[in-house]
C-alpha cells in the first residue's frame, strides 16, 4: 500500500467522470478538498503539546551581534526560551551540510551559527512559547546591540564592480562564446539599436507564507511539514545540518499554497523549527510573517544593455546582450539570462556576457522563468525598437530572422513549432489591422496601442521513480515523491494514469508530498511533467504488461496467443483491439489469479545520449492591447493572446490555468510589482502587500490561450514539455511595446509606472558599462 501523510484527505476526482483520455479539460481532483478546507497546509497539523516560534529580525544590513538582551522576553508568561547564536543546539558548521539540492556555488547562509550579520532582516534570534500570541509579543522585546559595518546594497551604483560568476549551480548554462565579430558587425550596419534596461528586485508572494510544523515523535523522529517544492530536499538539509538519519526525519507537503520558487531552496523557517524542536523536545511551529516574506530570495535587480544591427531589409547581422545582476556576498546565484538571445533568432554575430556584482543582501532564489523573464523581456523591446527603426512590422522581423537551429551548439531542435504560434496568435489577435505609426487609435481618451513578443524556456528531464498498485477491486494508486504548488500535478498524474489503464478518473488516486515515496526531483523549471509523468506512465505500463501475461494464461479467455500489441487497455479490462468483444475486467484477472494486487515500480532515466542532439524548447508568441490614460499615466492590459507549443498538453484544464497564471504575474511584473529599497539601511521598505503592489482582478484582461499542436517523444515519453514558465516570458516584453505603439514613448524600466508613462523621456540613471 502507498501511504503519505493525508491519507484520510487524498485527492479524488468526483464520482462519474467515466473514461478519459489524455488532453481533456478535467476538473482538478483536489477541487473539492481545497474549496472546502479540507486541504490542510503546513501550518495547520495539529499537534500535541505544540509551541510556537517567532523569528526576530535583525535591523542592520552588515555587522555583528555585540550583545543581545533577552530578560525582558523570556518573563513573558508561556515563554519557553529564545534561541539564538548563544544558546542554539548543536549543528554542523561545514558548507557541504547546507548545500540543499538547488544551491548554487558559495557559502549557505547557516541560521544561528554565530554573531555576523549578512543582510537587513536576517534572523538572529527564536522566541518560543506555549501560545502563539506570548511568542510574538515576546520577541518585541528582545534588545540587540550590534557593532554596524559599512554596507552596499545599490547594483546600479555598483555596476563596475561585476565579475564573472560561479558555474555551480544546477540548471544553469554559462553565456557561449562568441560566433562572429558582433562589435565589428554592429558598426558597420546601417540600422542599429543601443539601449539599457533596468529590473529590479521582485519578491514571491504566495497565499501561504512559509511555515513548519515539527512534531517531535515519541522516539524521536521528526514528522515536518513543511512549505516546500521538494519534500526530500527538505529532508537532505534538515538530516545533514542536524546530524540525523534520514530515517529519521520525515518531510510532508501534500499541499502547497503557490511558491514558484520560493520553496525550491529549504527556507530558513525549516532549520529553525528544527531546531527548537530537537532543543525543547517537543513539537514546535514557526510561520514566518507576510513582512517576513521579503527576507529571503528574491528575483535579483538586473541591469541590460543590448544592442542589435541590421540590413535595411531586416536581416540581424549583430546581437550584443550584457547583463549585470546582483547576488549575496555569501553565494553566487547565477541565472541563464543572455543566452535567449543568441538562440531566439537567426544571426552570425553574436556577444553574450553576464556578471554579478555581490551586494549585503541575502542570496537570490528562483522566480517563474528565472533569467528568461528579463532576458527575453530586453530583446523582445528591443527587437521592437530595431523594427521601428527599419520601417517594418515587428512580427515580419522576427520572422525574417526566424532560427531552424540552435547556432550557438549548432543543434536542431527536437521540435519547434513557433512558426505556428505567430500565424495562430496574430490570426486569433487581428495583427493585420494593426496601423504601423504610433498613437494612431484612441478609444475615448485613451490612446491605444498593440505590441507582440517571443516566448522560450528550456524543455527539461529529470530523473524520477513512481510505484504503481493495482488493487484487486479496481482501484489504481500512484505514488512519487513529487509536488503540486497548485499546478495541477495531482490530477495531470492521475489522468495519466487513468488513461494508460482505461480508468474512470474516480477510481485512481495519484500520492505526492511525502519525503518516504519514491524519489521525485524538486518541482522547479517545468520540468516536472516531462519528468515524473514519464515515470507514472512507466510504472502504468508495467502493469498492462503484467495483466497481459496474466490475461494469457486465462484458458479460454482468447487472449492465449495475444501479443502485447494486440491488446489494450480499456473500460477497466484488457481487451483485444481486433475484437473489441473479446475482454476480461482487470478485478476478474487478478481474483483467477488470486492476487489482492500488481506492485510495481518505475525508474525513469532521460535519454542523454538522445537529449543531447537536440535543442529542447518551449516557445510562445504573445500578442497584447493596452490602452494609455497619458493625462494621468495609467495603463490598462485590455487583451492577450498567448499562443504556446509546449508539446502534447496532458490535463488541458490545468495547463491553460497555467498559462493565463502566467500572463497575470507578466501583468504584474510590467505595471505594478516594484521594490523600494532605502540604500542608506540596506532595505526592503515596501515589505507589505499595502504598498508591494501586485496585479488584482481588476488588472485582469480577456486572456485567450492558444495550444499550437507539438509532439515531442525527444523531451519526454508521453510527448509532453512544460508549461508552468513560459506563460510569463514575453508578456512584459509585448505590454512595454504596446504601450510604445500607443504612446511614442520607449519604456525600458519595469514596472512601468504612470510616472514613467508621463515623462516625456524614458526613465534614465541606468549608465551604459
Amino acid at each position: 500500500m502507498i501511504s503519505s501523510s493525508n491519507d484520510s484527505q487524498q485527492p479524488v476526482a468526483e464520482p462519474g467522470t467515466g473514461e478519459v483520455r489524455i488532453g481533456m479539460p478535467v476538473a482538478r481532483v483536489d477541487g473539492r478538498l481545497k474549496v472546502t478546507g479540507q486541504a490542510l497546509y503546513s501550518a495547520e497539523y495539529a499537534a500535541a503539546g505544540l509551541a510556537y516560534g517567532v523569528v526576530v529580525n535583525s535591523t542592520i544590513a552588515r555587522g555583528r551581534i555585540v550583545r543581545m538582551d533577552t530578560a525582558a522576553a523570556r518573563a513573558v508568561p508561556g515563554v519557553l526560551d529564545v534561541l539564538s547564536h548563544e544558546n542554539r543546539p548543536k549543528v554542523r558548521s561545514m558548507d557541504l551540510f547546507y548545500k540543499d539540492m538547488t544551491a548554487p556555488g558559495g557559502s549557505p547562509f547557516k541560521p544561528f551559527l554565530d554573531a555576523q550579520v549578512h543582510y537587513s532582516a536576517q534572523p538572529v534570534a527564536l522566541v518560543v512559547a506555549e501560545t502563539f500570541e506570548a511568542a510574538r509579543a515576546a520577541a518585541r522585546l528582545v534588545a540587540i546591540e550590534y557593532d554596524e559595518q559599512v554596507h552596499e546594497t545599490n547594483l546600479v551604483a555598483h555596476l563596475k564592480r561585476a565579475r564573472e560568476p560561479s558555474r555551480l549551480k544546477a540548471g544553469y548554462s554559462p553565456p557561449p562564446k562568441p560566433r562572429g565579430d558582433a562589435d565589428a558587425a554592429f558598426d558597420a550596419a546601417p540600422v542599429k539599436v543601443d539601449a539599457t534596461f533596468y529590473s529590479g528586485v521582485e519578491h514571491h508572494n504566495p497565499m501561504e507564507m512559509h511555515a513548519s510544523t515539527v512534531v517531535y515523535g515519541e522516539d524521536g523522529h521528526l514528522t515536518i511539514y513543511d512549505k516546500s517544492q521538494g519534500s526530500q530536499n527538505c529532508r537532505w538539509l534538515v538530516s545533514r545540518v542536524f546530524g540525523l538519519g534520514k530515517d529519521q526525519v520525515t518531510v510532508r507537503n501534500p499541499f502547497v499554497g503557490g511558491a514558484f520558487g520560493s520553496g525550491l531552496r529549504p527556507q530558513y523557517n525549516l532549520v529553525l523549527a528544527t531546531m527548537a524542536a530537537l532543543h525543547l523536545k517537543r513539537s514546535v511551529r514557526v510561520v514566518l510573517t507576510r513582512q517576513q516574506q521579503f527576507t529571503f530570495g528574491h528575483r535579483p535587480e538586473t541591469w541590460q544593455r543590448v544592442k542589435l544591427a541590421a540590413d535595411a531589409d531586416g536581416t540581424l547581422r549583430a546581437v550584443v546582450h550584457e547583463a549585470i545582476a546582483e547576488t549575496s556576498r555569501f553565494e553566487d546565484y547565477v541565472e541563464v539570462v543572455v543566452n535567449w538571445s543568441g538562440q531566439l533568432y537567426r544571426c552570425d554575430n553574436v556577444r553574450l556576457e553576464y556578471q554579478l556584482v555581490p551586494l549585503d543582501q541575502y542570496t537570490p532564489i528562483d522566480m517563474r522563468a528565472p533569467g528568461a523573464t528579463h532576458g527575453v523581456y530586453a530583446l523582445e523591446i528591443a527587437m521592437d525598437e530595431l523594427a521601428c527603426a527599419l520601417s517594418m512590422d515587428p512580427l515580419a522581423l522576427r520572422l525574417k530572422n526566424y532560427a531552424e537551429h540552435d547556432a550557438s551548439k549548432g543543434l536542431p531542435y527536437s521540435t519547434k513549432e513557433l512558426r505556428a504560434c505567430y500565424e495562430q496568435a496574430a490570426e486569433r489577435f487581428g495583427w493585420s489591422r494593426r496601423p504601423t505609426a504610433p498613437r494612431a487609435m484612441r478609444r475615448g481618451r485613451e490612446l491605444v496601442g498593440w505590441g507582440m513578443a517571443t516566448g522560450t524556456w528550456d524543455a527539461m528531464q529529470m530523473f524520477a521513480r513512481a510505484r504503481a498498485v493495482l488493487h484487486a477491486d479496481g482501484r489504481l494508486v500512484v505514488g512519487s515523491a513529487a509536488t503540486d504548488i497548485g499546478t495541477g500535478t495531482y490530477t495531470a498524474m492521475s489522468l495519466l494514469a487513468a488513461d494508460a489503464l482505461g480508468l474512470p478518473l474516480e477510481q485512481v488516486t495519484f500520492v505526492l508530498g511525502d519525503s518516504n515515496l519514491p524519489v521525485a526531483p524538486i518541482e522547479g523549471g517545468s520540468s516536472h511533467m516531462a519528468t515524473v509523468g514519464s515515470a507514472v506512465t512507466g510504472a502504468c505500463e508495467k502493469i498492462q504488461r503484467a495483466l497481459w501475461q496474466l490475461a494469457r494464461k486465462v484458458e479460454g479467455g482468447g487472449f492465449e496467443s495475444a501479443s502485447f500489441k494486440q491488446v489494450e487497455f480499456t473500460g477497466g479490462a484488457v481487451r483485444l483491439r481486433m475484437r473489441p468483444e473479446v475482454a476480461l475486467p482487470y478485478t476478474q484477472l487478478l481474483s483467477l489469479a488470486g492476487k489482492s494486487e500488481i506492485d510495481v515500480k518505475y525508474l525513469l532515466l532521460p535519454n542523454v545520449l538522445q537529449q543531447k542532439k537536440y535543442i529542447r524548447a518551449v516557445h510562445s508568441a504573445v500578442f497584447c492591447e493596452v490602452c494609455v490614460d497619458e493625462e494621468l499615466g495609467t495603463v490598462r492590459v485590455t487583451r492577450v493572446v498567448s499562443a504556446v507549443a509546449a508539446g502534447r498538453i496532458i490535463s488541458a484544464r490545468t495547463a491553460r490555468s497555467q498559462v493565463s497564471g502566467g500572463v497575470v504575474w507578466g501583468i504584474s511584473q510590467a505595471l505594478h510589482e516594484e521594490t523600494h529599497t532605502d540604500h542608506a539601511l540596506g532595505r526592503f521598505m515596501n515589505h507589505n502587500l499595502a504598498e508591494y503592489h501586485v496585479a488584482a482582478n481588476a488588472d485582469v484582461p480577456d486572456i485567450d490561450v492558444i495550444f499550437v499542436h507539438e509532439d515531442d517523444r525527444i523531451v519526454s515519453r508521453i510527448g509532453a514539455k512544460g508549461v508552468g514558465e513560459i506563460g510569463i516570458v514575453g508578456t512584459a516584453a509585448a505590454i512595454a511595446n504596446a504601450i510604445y505603439h500607443a504612446t511614442g514613448k520607449r519604456l525600458r524600466s519595469t514596472p512601468m509606472t504612470p510616472d514613467k508613462v508621463m515623462r516625456d523621456a524614458p526613465a534614465q540613471g541606468f549608465p551604459v558599462k
